[in-house]
Formats: structure tokens, sequence, C-alpha cells
């Protein structure tokens, strides 16, 4: 078995080479001979217990051709019990993909996350049980969450205050901690009308109620950056060129999630990781088909975090406006000197 797996490994990371050509990296990769290596050779990237954050597993070789001959993943529930930003911030991961609302909590309370660039929209589904036609329906009724200003929470909360509903006062939540029952046997046994989920556990729960939201179909949603490429402040400062290097390989995986889903997904199934995680193959390979990877390019991050800063001042999650937000916590440079060099 495990002679069976290094050759799987060794195919899915050839894939991966001829996939980085057919993306159209030529620029990219002229522009990575003419620099200096990075400065360090380790890089530690956040591998949690969902999969739309892909690119950080398909970038473990493209991060090595980079320079990096150390890649280290920090895996909630085996190595670190700290979730993202938190495994940023603690010191565990240099550089990883993020989510805009759980980092701006931390970043409302002037944690030093910076945002490099955006990665993908989506990846949350509103999963409601036939007592709810609608998010509206929501009023009153008992929703799930595993603590107070969890992803769950956050995102959930700007759900029903963008249809006019109170989070706190309209919706019944029940906090449910690390170890609960299941949603879908919450669902089942009518103690919770609705629940979100990600992939690759979505793809799965749908069946279990209907859709009430999806964001990476349904406006306004859907029009904005929901996961983005973020590091510290003081890593940035003391290695530049190995934030380029990393950002560029992880954009690159990015473009990978999209062309070649089917190995990717392979990838992930076959990593490491806790029981409790629960992956199989067609979920991931079904979440990696909806999310649109590959179209970093076209959405604004800063419409994002201006977007999400917003919501989440209306139901009284920060207090920091957008602006203050954007000028503290962005570094775009690494980004637009890598557009251009696409475009060179």
């Amino acid at each position: 078995m495990p002679i069976v797996q290094s050759r799987r490994r060794f195919l899915t990371n050839a894939a991966f080479a001829g996939a980085a050509g057919i993306v159209g990296f030529g620029a990219w990769g002229k522009a990575l001979a003419a620099e200096p290596p990075p400065e360090v050779t380790r890089i530690r990237i956040s591998e949690q217990p969902v999969t739309c954050v892909a690119p950080n597993w398909a970038a473990r070789e493209l991060l090595q051709s980079e320079g990096f001959t150390d890649v280290q993943y920090a895996t909630w529930g085996k190595n670190t019990k700290n979730f993202m930003p938190e495994v940023l911030l603690s010191g565990e991961v240099d550089i990883s993909l993020s989510f805009i609302a759980t980092d701006l909590i931390h970043i409302d309370a002037s944690a030093p996350v910076v945002w490099l660039a955006g990665s993908h929209i989506g990846c949350i589904d509103l999963i409601g049980s036939e007592r709810v036609a609608s998010v509206r329906d929501l009023k009153n009724k008992t929703v799930p969450i595993r603590h107070l200003r969890d992803p769950y929470h956050i995102f959930m909360s700007m759900f029903v205050a963008y249809v006019g509903l109170d989070p706190e006062k309209d919706i019944n939540w029940l906090v449910l901690g690390y170890d609960p029952d299941p949603e879908e046997k919450l669902l089942a046994d009518g103690k919770i009308d609705a629940f979100t989920a990600g992939p690759p556990y979505a793809p799965r729960l749908r069946k279990l109620g209907h859709v009430l939201l999806n964001t990476t179909t349904d406006r306004p949603w859907s029009q904005y950056l929901c996961c983005m490429i973020s590091s510290t402040k003081s890593f940035i400062r003391e290695h530049p060129i190995a934030t380029k290097r990393a950002l560029r390989a992880l954009l690159k995986a990015t473009d990978l999630c999209a062309v070649e889903p089917e190995r990717v997904a392979r990838l992930i199934a076959e990593r490491d990781v806790p029981p409790t995680y629960d992956w199989r193959y067609d979920d991931i390979l079904q979440g990696l088909k909806e999310i649109p990877y590959g179209q970093w390019r076209e959405y604004d991050p800063e419409d994002a975090i201006r977007w999400y800063a917003l919501r989440m001042r209306e139901v009284g999650m920060i207090k920091n406006t957008p602006q203050q937000i954007i000028a503290e916590h962005t570094d775009w440079r690494f980004l637009n000197e890598l557009k251009r060099e696409l475009k060179a």
C-alpha cells in the first residue's frame, strides 16, 4: 500500500508540473529565475478540516519549486488546536488561505493579520429543513453553532441580518461545542431548523434538506471573495522575497484546482488527517468543481473586505471601519508585481 500511494503522489506531482504550463505561467517562470532565493527555506501552511482551502495542498510542489525545501503543514486536530487565523498568529504558520470573516474578528482586535491576495468566492451553503422555505423564515427558529463568533455564527448572522432579521433577538442559537451530535442527526430529530456547511461536507448534507442560500451562486454573496491568502506583518517585513514566492505558489495552486480538480481531490483524499475530518473523494471533488477557482484575477479583494466588514459591523461583530481595516491590514505590493509579471 505505501508503494502504491507513493506512486500516486509521484504521478500527481508530475501532472501538476504539466498543468502549470497550460495555466500560462511562462512569464512567472521567467521572473522566478531572475529573483534571489527566499530568505528562509522552510514554509509552514495551515491544514484545516475544510477543503475549500485546497490550494494549500496543491501548492506543496509549487512551493518547493520556489526554493522552499521544507514545506510543513499545521494540521488542526493533529499537531495544532488552532484554526485560522489563530494558527497564523501563534507562529505555527507563515502564510495560508484564510476566511475574511474570521480574520476580521481578530483584525478588529488589532491582530497583525495581513491580506496579500484573494483566492476564491463562495463555499458556504445554508441548508434548511422542510419547516423553512427561505432565510426570512428562520425567525424564531433554532440554528446550531460551535461557539459564538465561529464561522457558522458569523455567516448565519450576516445572512439573516441581510434579509431584515435581528440575529440576537430573532434566532435561537444552539451552541454545540466541538463534540456535538452531528447536524444531520439534529435536523432529522427536529432539534434544529437550518445549519451552514462548507466543502467537502456540503454536497453530502444537502440531501438532508434544501439549500436556502449558496454563497457560490447566490447574489450578492457570490460577487465577493470569501477566502484570502494571508500572512503576518512580521513575516512579510522580515521575509519579503519568501512572501512573494509563497504567494505566487499559492496563486498557481488556486489555478491548478480549476484545471486539475480530480488530481487535487485525490491528493487531498490521501492526506494523513484525523479521522474526524471524514473526507471522501467524491465529496472533495464535487466541492472543487463547484468553487470557481482560477477566477481570482476577476475580483477585487478590497471590495470583498469592504463588503464583509460592513456586514459584520451591521451585526455588531466588529467596530473598525472598512477604510481603517484596508489601510492597516492589506499589502497588495506582491500581488501587483505578480500581475505585472503575468502581463509581461
